[in-house]
């Protein structure tokens, strides 16, 4: 439907760019803030998950790199942003709504806490692998922007709000409860919405081969490393779900943003943005099937 909206039905990317806003700033937040005022009560969740979840982040991270250098012989920063684009996951506008209609409520706390730490570690190694790429020298002083950045995020931050709250022992008013469980409701369908909406403004450009090789990656090797690794750790069957689930997602939005900061492949991830988003319709629901 939003793609519909914005291809075909004449809606302009202003449109599109304030119920993003509204969805990440309000109704993403409110559904996380009110599942999380709860947290004492939620299922315990394994923490082991964040290891199997980044550990084949980081095994995907180098293994990219070493295909971009060889079969597309790609300088540093550009091998850094195809990396990423293998790795980091459209976790917020499709994977929050796909884990409560697929796995079920029980399932969100485990994707609360990858999505808290996803922002904070992935853009600290991007801008880790850049900066080095090109001058070999890190900074203290990026590091602490990029964790404030994160802190500030709406979605973090309502997280780390909500599960504060639920350590009070304190209830919230009727009335504000009501409220965060009707801006909550919006949550599912407005991402699914703007997502559809943003992708209208991508197209297949220059460097499909590229795109081709980084959506293979992204949806089939990224999700296959991580169920090895959580097979490894023994992880319960609802965070193993969750984190193969978030990991076969397709190419987030916040790649294209890196791929605009540092200016290196900008049409391929575009490309690689609508590739990914609808063979995953068809890939997700398989590996889902396949780990039980």
């Amino acid at each position: 439907m939003g793609y519909a909206l914005s291809r075909w039905g004449g809606w302009p990317k202003a449109v599109s760019d304030a119920l993003t806003r509204f969805t990440f700033s309000v109704a993403i937040p409110a559904f996380l803030f009110r599942l999380m005022i709860d947290f004492r009560a939620l299922p315990p969740v394994d923490a082991r998950l964040l290891i199997a979840y980044f550990g084949g982040s980081l095994v995907m991270f180098a293994v990219s790199r070493i295909v971009a250098a060889r079969a597309f012989a790609m300088d540093g920063v550009s091998q850094t942003i195809f990396a990423m684009g293998t790795i980091f996951s459209n976790n917020v506008l499709l994977g929050i709504p796909l884990a409560k209609i697929i796995l079920g409520d029980a399932s969100l706390p485990a994707v609360s806490l990858v999505v808290v730490f996803n922002s904070l570690i992935l853009w600290t190694l991007v801008t880790v692998s850049v900066e080095w790429a090109r001058n070999r020298d890190v900074s203290l002083r990026g590091f602490a922007i990029t964790a404030r950045s994160v802190v500030l995020n709406p979605v973090v931050s309502s997280v780390l709000l909500g599960i504060a709250f639920s350590f009070t022992g304190l209830s919230m008013p009727r009335i504000a409860t009501e409220t965060l469980g009707l801006m909550s409701q919006a949550a599912v369908p407005m991402s699914l919405i703007v997502l559809g909406m943003g992708l209208a403004e991508y197209g297949i450009g220059e460097g499909v081969v590229p795109s081709i090789v980084l959506s293979l990656l992204k949806l089939v090797a990224a999700p296959l490393v991580v169920y090895a690794i959580a097979r490894a750790l023994s992880l319960p069957t609802i965070e193993t779900q969750a984190v193969v689930m978030l990991a076969s997602l397709p190419v987030g939005a916040n790649v294209y943003i890196m791929a605009r900061q540092f200016g290196a492949l900008q049409a391929p991830v575009a490309t690689s943005l609508v590739l990914t988003t609808a063979l995953a319709a068809l890939t997700t629901p398989l590996l889902l099937v396949a780990i039980g």
